[in-house]
């Protein structure tokens, strides 16, 4: 996957292999990161995890942040260890085998496909917000043009819009924060008569009202908010400075869990008594309009219509440089591993977007859709949830043949190998959360399919000669650039 990335600089090109280019600045870096951690199920679906796991919510988000953070701090020590890696499927294909690059390319592509035509789905709904009687596939059909277009000019491009994107859901959950403090202190009383109160966090069956398998419940839905969190991987072939942007990006994710899910659903809750946050209406409206703010729908569907089209223009990206890395490797077409003028992979971009037009077919196929998006969304976190594993198994091979490269990094995972033992078996309790219920039960037993269709695709493409040729010469250029960072 890295036929363009032979030199630790890889904005040099050498000889005619396409090369990416560094134009991803540190803002662009740290708002992508945010924009990963930042899901539209913060908005929209913080709701019904509420109503199902009470205060303890809180935990739930906490638990899953802190986990995915030494995820996170595995794959910033591994693309650090080699500048050629483009992206996790990189280190995983030379740690693990080229099966494994095909497996977590081909994995992340279908990861970000199935959550963009989610997103394109629900950028559509919240047109109808302020025009009901528009048709549902024309705002959808737009949203993918725009995507295309904006991504298509430079990476610069893409994260000047991602950056934007991000801005506004910080300034959204920062304003809550802030209003929601203030109605706190006030003792501000709601016309049902409910007080606010930080005291509403245990004043009613305590932090764990629901017991245990309520806060288990929780996990289900929350997890899938925590999808992309891993973004800022795929930009490290295009981030300038990568030794000192990507671990200022990958440090704050802490922060950013405190601030924008633990804080602002502390703050949601010391507002309004969770039995009384409706699973079905963003919490977020509600309390804007507690507050006597009549713009608060209006404001919230923009910044949730925004977060939605900031995940499919981050899915956009990603899946577009997954695709170019594995055409590099001979694991998809050679036309899609091409560059066009600007350094952006035209062709990987097209075709990407032509699989997002699956959205306009759902959208004809009336309200059954979105019982099925259980499932789909299900199977997006599951299929999110086994790249994050490869990552974890490419970091212990790696601490296990590189031992040298470990001690010289600079960017070293806490707690190493121990802590992704952990973090592996949270990711089986969250396997198990998966069966408690039908729909998500369903997504765990049809997943399995995409795993087959990908075996039988590697059984017929590894036995090409010209792939074999292409992987070693690939990993002859991850060894020469292991030499010259070694000298």
């Amino acid at each position: 996957m890295s036929d363009h990335a032979n030199t630790p600089d890889l904005t040099k090109p050498s000889g005619e292999d396409p090369h990416l280019s560094r134009q991803l600045s540190n803002r662009h870096i740290q708002l992508i990161a945010i924009g990963g951690a930042i899901g539209t199920g913060l908005f929209m679906g913080s709701g019904k995890t509420i109503s199902l796991a009470g205060p303890s919510v809180i935990f739930v988000y906490m638990i899953i942040g802190f986990m995915l953070f030494f995820v996170m701090r595995a794959m910033g020590e591994l693309l650090l260890s080699n500048m050629a890696y483009k992206s996790f499927s990189d280190f995983a294909a030379d740690l693990l085998g080229p099966w494994a690059g095909f497996f977590t390319g081909w994995t992340y592509w279908f990861c970000w496909i199935v959550t963009g035509i989610a997103d394109v789905i629900a950028i559509s709904g919240y047109f109808k917000y302020w025009w009901p009687g528009l048709a549902a596939w024309i705002p959808a059909l737009l949203t993918i043009a725009a995507l295309l277009l904006l991504n298509l000019p430079t990476v610069r491009a893409f994260g000047e819009t991602e950056f934007w994107f991000a801005l506004i859901k910080i300034i959204a959950i920062v304003s809550l924060i802030i209003v929601g403090i203030v109605m706190v202190v006030s003792g501000f009383t709601a016309p049902n008569g409910a007080t606010s109160g930080i005291d509403n966090l245990w004043n009613d069956g305590g932090m764990f009202p629901t017991g245990f398998m309520g806060f288990v419940a929780g996990f289900q839905i929350a997890v899938f908010a925590f999808v992309g969190i891993e973004l800022v991987g795929t930009t490290a072939a295009e981030a300038k400075d990568p030794e000192k942007n990507l671990p200022k990006a990958i440090n704050s994710i802490p922060i950013r869990v405190l601030l924008f899910y633990v804080v602002a659903l502390t703050v949601i809750i010391a507002v309004t008594p969770w039995r009384e946050i409706s699973a079905d209406k963003s919490p977020f409206v509600a309390m804007f309009t507690l507050a006597g703010l009549g713009i608060a729908a209006s404001v919230i569907n923009f910044v949730v219509l925004t977060s939605a089209a900031s995940s499919a223009n981050s899915g956009i990206y990603s899946t577009s440089r997954m695709v170019f890395g594995l055409a590099q490797e001979g694991d998809a077409p050679r036309a899609l591993g091409k560059l066009n003028s600007r350094k952006v992979p035209a062709n990987a971009l097209m075709f990407s977007c032509i699989f997002l037009l699956a959205s306009l077919i759902l959208l004809f196929s009336g309200d059954s859709v979105i019982e099925a998006f259980t499932v789909v969304t299900t199977i997006s976190a599951l299929l999110f949830m086994f790249v994050w594993t490869i990552i974890l198994a490419s970091y212990m091979v790696y601490r296990k043949r590189r031992p040298h490269l470990h001690e010289a990094s600079k960017f070293k995972m806490p707690g190493g190998i121990v802590m992704c033992w952990v973090v592996l078996a949270f990711f089986v309790f969250i396997l198990w959360a998966l069966t408690t219920k039908d729909d998500t039960l369903q997504a765990l037993v049809v997943t399995p399919i995409w795993f087959v269709v990908l075996g039988i695709a590697w059984a017929i493409i590894r036995r090409r000669p010209a792939h074999r040729a292409r992987y070693d010469a690939f990993k002859s250029e991850l060894d020469a650039s292991r030499q010259n960072g070694d000298k």
